[in-house]
């Protein structure tokens, strides 16, 4: 009984948390809801076992993460319409703000999980891997990859340095 008392603590502290790390990794609001449920689910399961309930629930939610894009198709679906080329795109100051959340989601799953993990969540290299289920040297090399196509992304350009940059991808 005090397990379940346990869990369900952990769950009411826990969960807006974990729905927006969940939203950061899947990029939609639906699915990361499903993630979080999920993730909840297999780790009910292990729950006597658990040692760091948190660590625990994070590992299962990017490890169902990365098995959801493997089935998932995620390919374009055209249109049919076209901008005309001489037509003139106004961007909205609403839109400028989401500029940089556009192109973390542009970028390939296991980078965006990196950035997700060690920027928006403010977890260690160590933790990043343990988290991802990859050795540290994977966890700095897919983090500066993701940071060069983030440099190099025309919607986000140099507001990169001054929101990401502080210094962690050096350690």
């Amino acid at each position: 009984m005090a397990d379940v008392a346990m869990f369900d603590e952990f769950v009411v502290a826990r969960s807006q948390a974990l729905v927006r790390s969940a939203y950061l990794l899947m990029q939609d609001e639906g699915l990361a809801e499903d993630l979080v449920q999920t993730a909840l689910t297999k780790s009910w399961f292990a729950w006597q076992r658990i040692d760091d309930p948190e660590a625990y629930v994070r590992r299962v939610m990017v490890t169902t993460a990365t098995s959801w894009w493997r089935r998932r198709w995620i390919g374009e679906t055209p249109s049919g319409e076209r901008l005309a080329e001489d037509a003139v795109v106004v961007a909205d100051p609403s839109a400028e703000s989401q500029d940089l959340w556009d192109a973390i989601g542009r970028l390939p799953r296991r980078q965006r999980a990196v950035v997700v993990l060690r920027y928006m969540e403010d977890r260690t290299e160590s933790e990043t891997a343990e988290l991802m289920g990859c050795s540290v040297g994977t966890v700095k090399s897919q983090c500066a990859k993701a940071l060069a196509k983030l440099r190099v992304d025309p919607a986000v350009g140099s507001a990169l340095d001054t929101s990401l940059s502080d210094g962690r991808n050096a350690s």
